[in-house]
């Protein structure tokens, strides 16, 4: 069988970018596909209602959702193979990346249907190219697992890339998320973008607890979050005023061992552990000084 005649004879399956906020962010193309096609597979039908009504596209929907991919699938390779053509489309940008849809693209590739990507917009990529960090390399890893012993693990496992870390957040867990990575991670540069391409779109930048303060002090966060968070350096930038506080904090209470303060200081600050201890016998000989130096008889503030 001649293999041109038989891909011709099967439909097309359009992997479709929508908007993310702003309705009119559809490209040309994208709309003259959705008018097109047979069907359009859609995350929630009623979401994806609202999209079609706006540019006037009347088209047959079919919800493929988490809950009924696998049985999505097999019903779209069908359609496809029958010689229909259909849509796949997201609640918000680009179906498959952290959304349903990758198991139908797969179930279509593997059934030798054409796949044809419709691009546009991403919300991983808006805020990237937005956020004024270093693009040139990034790691988009999406959500992060929602059990914390896994999410540690996953944060831990990601702490020494040094690519632009692209997450996303829901804004209920977003101030439990900065506190984690500021703990695997350290004090890093992280920029939260909120909103995006929507009325009240905010970017808000610096280190993580500069932002953790300031997301405290809302009552609440709204919207859906993109968080990027710098990738390490080489060596890191530490605040050596404050690390020196914190490590006469610890001894002054005898919470930890040297030895432990500084594996516990050499993760928050992604810094060598051997420069933590240093630091650490430093602040102990001053402070053994400053009590041999009383005990001589020495000025005594009280």
């Amino acid at each position: 069988m001649d293999e041109s005649v038989s891909i011709a004879e099967k439909g097309v399956l359009y992997v479709v970018a929508t908007p993310i906020g702003n309705l009119r962010d559809m490209t040309f193309r994208a709309v003259d596909i959705l008018n097109s096609v047979d069907l359009v597979a859609a995350e929630d039908t009623r979401h994806t209602a609202k999209l079609l009504s706006f540019y006037n596209i009347r088209a047959k929907l079919i919800a493929c959702h988490e809950h009924n991919e696998a049985q999505c699938a097999e019903r779209l390779a069908a359609e496809l193979n029958s010689g229909k053509s259909v849509a796949l489309v997201s609640d918000a940008g680009t179906p498959a990346i952290s959304d349903p849809g990758y198991r139908i693209v797969m179930e279509a590739v593997s059934a030798g249907i054409r796949v044809v990507p419709i691009p546009g917009p991403s919300a991983a990529i808006a805020a990237l190219s937005a956020s004024g960090m270093p693009s040139d390399m990034f790691c988009f890893v999406g959500f992060a697992p929602k059990k914390k012993g896994a999410r540690d693990v996953f944060l831990q496992s990601l702490s020494h890339r040094k690519e632009t870390l692209v997450f996303y957040e829901s804004p209920r867990r977003l101030l439990s998320m900065l506190a984690e990575i500021q703990h695997h991670m350290g004090d890093r540069y992280v920029v939260v973008a909120r909103e995006l391409t929507k009325i009240h779109e905010e970017f808000l930048r610096g280190p993580v607890s500069e932002i953790i303060g300031l997301v405290e002090d809302r009552v609440s966060i709204k919207g859906e979050v993109t968080l990027l968070v710098a990738g390490t350096s080489d060596k890191a930038d530490v605040d050596e005023n404050r690390l020196e506080e914190e490590i006469l904090q610890s001894l002054s209470e005898r919470r930890l061992s040297p030895s432990r303060l500084a594996a516990s200081l050499a993760k928050r600050y992604n810094v060598s552990k051997n420069d933590i201890y240093q630091a650490i016998l430093a602040v102990q000989s001053r402070m053994d000084t400053r009590g041999s130096g009383s005990d001589k008889g020495g000025p005594v503030h009280g």
